[in-house]
């Protein structure tokens, strides 16, 4: 058990560190990882004898957008199959680890080694991507050459693929301080990790980055709100944010925020990105029910591209605008039902009163799966295997079920 939880540790941190896992050698040895994690299992699981295997809803849709994948490629049903098959790696790959995952964190307090894990494991990227920034020599890691122009930040060549991995880790260290357990977690470690990924975000200057961390303050703030946490955590939550800030400025962060006035020059323009989801829905409607096939996007858009700049149009930058091309409605619908049982059972299980550990995987996880969403209109980072693998993991922490005896009903205020 013990080998597996570290393996999915291991699955997502050589995501990360290896550019997001979106090149051909990285996204095998994935598919290996999570071949290997899944075999593991099911050795362990039959030498066990008979044992329960832990159900997740949340599974099904991506198990159903899998299949989609694997129609398009199986009966040709794809504008390019070989795509199509890809997706249906990737899509399987994020389903196994997710699986396995599932099975060794059964409940939401067992995802507690996987919390701090993130939270040191952003506090290292988030910290590699300042040094990155100041010593900037226009390579990756300082020795590898970039193929596009463009504005990396840490081991990501788009910076706001940094900020959406900033977006899944963030909200656990806040939520930790808002919510302090009888075990006494070290808070001032905490602190320390979520202060540095917070200036990195900011340093990354990702417009859509920082707007989403914003609505993940607020919507914290609306949780602390319904469950009442008391003034002592407030205060030590405020005064994080406030020397965080305090850090943001010191490195120099005002600058990032120019980049809300207008448009720079290696920017998608906002009239692009308009013209490019005006042009995409033409692309659905002209394969409404299974879409062009999973993969597909950059092959097509060009038959139907209004606007031609010269540059090579990869994604919609809206991942649910993305979706509805590549697998039509049938994935549409996949991505409602995922998010209608995200937003039931997390919401549901808030609504009561839990033990703080299990408050801070739980709210923690459902903040950060928020503000990915709400990410996703501007940017694609559900395409970038890294963030898609930790985001559905995310959201199998905040919907994981609770041990006996820690849930009671609140008095006053309750979410149905």
């Amino acid at each position: 058990m013990k080998v597996l939880r570290i393996g999915v540790g291991v699955a997502v941190a050589f995501a990360v560190l290896a550019h997001g896992a979106v090149e051909p050698w990285s996204e095998a040895v994935l598919a290996l990882m999570a071949a290997l994690l899944f075999v593991v299992w099911a050795a362990s699981f039959f030498a066990r004898g008979r044992s329960e295997i832990e159900l997740n809803l949340l599974l099904l849709p991506v198990l159903g957008l899998a299949l989609i994948a694997l129609a398009q490629w199986w009966f040709g049903l794809s504008a390019y199959p070989y795509l199509a098959r890809v997706e249906w790696l990737k899509l399987t790959s994020y389903l196994l680890i997710a699986f396995v995952a599932t099975q060794v964190f059964r409940f939401t307090d067992e995802w507690r080694p996987f919390v701090w894990f993130l939270l040191f494991f952003g506090f290292a990227v988030a910290l590699f991507g300042i040094l990155q920034h100041f010593t900037w020599n226009g390579k990756l890691y300082w020795i590898r050459e970039l193929r596009e122009s463009g504005y990396s930040f840490g081991p990501y060549v788009n910076r706001n693929h940094f900020a959406g991995l900033m977006e899944l880790i963030i909200p656990f260290g806040l939520a930790m301080l808002l919510h302090r357990n009888g075990r006494r977690d070290p808070l001032p470690l905490a602190a320390l990790f979520t202060a540095i990924a917070i200036g990195a975000l900011l340093l990354s200057a990702s417009r859509g980055g920082i707007v989403s961390f914003a609505f993940q303050i607020v919507l914290l703030a609306a949780l602390v709100w319904i469950r009442r946490v008391g003034r002592r955590a407030i205060a030590v939550a405020v005064g994080v944010l406030t020397v965080t800030a305090a850090f943001a400025l010191w490195l120099g962060v005002a600058q990032a925020f120019t980049r809300f006035r207008g448009d720079w020059s290696e920017d998608v323009t906002s009239s692009r990105r308009l013209v490019i989801l005006r042009d995409s829905w033409r692309l659905f409607t002209g394969h409404p029910v299974l879409g062009t096939g999973a993969g597909t996007f950059a092959t097509v858009y060009t038959r139907v591209e209004s606007l031609y700049d010269g540059k090579i149009v990869n994604h919609a930058h809206n991942d649910y605008m993305e979706l509805l091309v590549e697998m039509g409605a049938a994935g549409a619908l996949l991505g409602l039902s995922f998010l209608g049982l995200l937003l039931w059972k997390t919401l549901r299980r808030l609504g009561h009163l839990e033990d703080s550990q299990t408050v801070v995987g739980r709210a923690g996880a459902l903040v950060a799966c928020a503000g990915l969403l709400l990410h996703g209109l501007v940017d694609f980072n559900l395409r970038i295997p890294s963030n898609a693998l930790l985001f559905l993991l995310c959201a199998c922490m905040a919907v994981s079920r609770e041990r006996e005896g820690t849930v009671i009903p609140l008095r006053r205020t309750t979410i149905p």
